[in-house]
């Protein structure tokens, strides 16, 4: 039988009636039951027969578009030795999440998450002149993270898929035109794909640089919350969001007055007891910053956003304080703590708390809190910085528009990195006038097996996956509905499609009710299902089109025609 066509007779598939009980997205339980992935360990997943096709044609379209931009492949390492992220300070910037281990003579390695410094001491050793640049280079390899809670299948795992390239360039504009290379490959490889996306504004963090986008794929089950404005264009991942200081009229407020407020250490408390909103009190967060106490302000009723602190202010490291950081520390007043007087802590605040904006706020004191504390009179703020957890109806930074929150899959993402990797590896070239020139780079990546998932989470029904045909595992399913006549005409169909250059499954099993083979196919998802049932004898079949569930009765050249059409 024709190499294009899959048996599943003698395919390797097992698939469930049943969610898995620890399956919480739609993807995790839909492509556990189709038998395209089988869990080994918390965040480790083996990849079946079905989901290697899946995997390898999302594999295919991204090789596809990146050559189609002149980017090179190549294959690094997974296993990377500790001193070049030493270099870069990334060896201890990336904390726990970095798998590191230790060969038996007692060096250090790590496995690797991104390969930027690998790339860069790579381009150092063949890349010598300015004749050799531009160069873009990349590589789908197996990247590790060692996830604190890994969860939701492949969409966050310890061990998975990525195609991460890399530019290299010896001027800002020659950075400027490969990003937007990439940009425009991405925006074809999701569309492609059959992926809906967004492209949102979003911060470096560990990577360093400066201009920075994600492909976000809009999905219930997104760990990653976006905003949008329905007026304007703008879209950032809720870190990106930035506000303006407002510009406040000039006012006159009373002299500070201490308030007795016992019982009230929590904004809840305060505003009952004094009968005020909250949003007229100063909330006062206090964090260790490397270790240091610093406090942070924002309006009551607003939250602080831990990973929007951490941040901007990194690569230190950012933790909440204990009961125990109090000890010793009589300035501070757990549940009543105020800016003012705050002489020996860094404090920093939103840009809602604006010189001029008065505030009902702690008083140093157990069971004190104070009025018309005023920002620029009574206390002064050392940063101003956008800390808040972004809420819907937020005004847009570009119009003022209330913006929009939304959740989404991160798919990819794109960042201008400059220098920072060539320095700290002095990466430079002979320019033209025979002087060193420092090189500057971009860093791209896509989640190859994320892109599977946020896939299995936007293509889907009750029924089970509906998947695009660029990526699906064959473009027809062919079911034999059970008796002889319906196998040998099912066979037979099915050999016919291969040998014109179709991929097809057909269910071709022995001893499977009808039924089965039907609920196997609107699970597995191929994207059109042929059935060779009770007309079979009269050599017509029925045409299904699994998105749509739209059904045709055709003669078997018709419908032959018809797949391959």
């Amino acid at each position: 039988m024709a190499a294009q066509v899959q048996r599943m007779s003698r395919l390797m598939v097992k698939t469930l009636r049943d969610d898995p009980a620890d399956a919480e997205t739609l993807s995790h339980k839909l492509l556990v039951r189709a038998g395209f992935v089988r869990r080994n360990a918390a965040g480790i997943w083996s990849w079946l027969p079905l989901g290697m096709r899946v995997l390898e044609n999302v594999a295919r379209v991204v090789r596809e578009e990146m050559d189609a931009i002149g980017a090179q492949e190549v294959l690094l390492p997974a296993l990377l030795p500790k001193e070049p992220y030493q270099a870069t300070g990334r060896w201890e910037e990336y904390g726990a999440e970095l798998f590191r281990l230790q060969d038996r003579k007692g060096a250090d390695y790590l496995l690797g998450p991104t390969h930027e410094e690998i790339f860069t001491q790579l381009v150092k050793d063949q890349c010598t002149s300015y004749k050799d640049l531009p160069v873009i280079l990349y590589q789908i390899q197996t990247k590790y993270r060692d996830e604190a809670r890994p969860r939701s299948g492949i969409l966050r795992g310890r061990e998975f898929q990525m195609k991460d390239s890399y530019s290299f360039d010896t001027t800002d504009e020659g950075l400027a035109e490969s990003y937007r290379l990439h940009r425009e490959a991405y925006i074809k490889i999701f569309q492609r794909l059959g992926l809906e996306h967004r492209i949102v504004s979003a911060v470096s963090g560990a990577m360093g640089g400066s201009a920075s986008e994600e492909f976000l794929a809009p999905a219930a089950a997104g760990e990653d919350t976006f905003v949008y404005c329905p007026s304007c264009d703008y879209a950032a991942n809720t870190e990106a969001v930035t506000f303006k200081v407002p510009v406040v009229e000039a006012a006159e407020h009373g002299p500070v007055e201490e308030l007795d407020t016992p019982d009230t250490p929590t904004i809840e408390t305060l505003a009952e007891h004094l009968g005020v909103p909250a949003s007229a009190t100063l909330k006062n967060l206090l964090v260790k910053v490397d270790g240091e106490i610093v406090a942070v302000g924002v309006p009551g009723d607003r939250e602080v956003d831990l990973g929007k602190l951490g941040d901007h202010l990194a690569p230190a490291e950012v933790e909440l304080v204990t009961a125990e950081d109090f000890e010793g520390r009589p300035d501070l007043v757990r549940g009543y703590v105020g800016p003012q007087g705050l002489d020996k802590v860094r404090y920093i605040a939103d840009p809602r708390i604006a010189s001029g904006t008065a505030w009902i706020t702690g008083a140093n004191k157990p069971d004190t809190h104070a009025r018309n504390v005023v920002c620029g009179r009574d206390f002064e703020v050392d940063d101003y910085l956008d800390v808040v957890v972004v809420e819907d109806g937020d005004p847009c930074p570009s119009c003022g528009t209330g913006l929009k929150l939304d959740r989404a899959i991160e798919i990819g993402h794109i960042f201008q990195l400059g220098r920072k990797y060539a320095d700290a590896f002095q990466l430079d070239v002979l320019g033209q006038n025979g002087k060193p020139v420092r090189v500057t780079m971009g860093s791209y990546g896509i989640g190859v097996s994320r892109a599977v998932a946020a896939l299995a989470e936007q293509h889907a029904d009750e029924q089970g996956l509906c998947w695009p045909r660029e990526i699906a595992p064959a473009d027809v399913h062919v079911v034999a509905a059970g008796k002889a006549l319906q196998t040998e005409l099912a066979l037979d169909i099915a050999e016919k499609l291969g040998a014109a250059g179709a991929r097809v499954l057909v269910d071709d099993r022995a001893g499977v009710s009808p039924g089965v083979k039907f609920t196997d196919a609107e699970l597995i998802g191929v994207p059109t299902i042929l059935v060779a049932g009770r007309r079979s004898a009269e050599g017509v079949v029925e045409l299904k089109d699994r998105r749509t569930g739209e059904r045709e009765e055709l003669p078997v050249d018709e419908a032959i025609a018809r797949v391959l059409g």
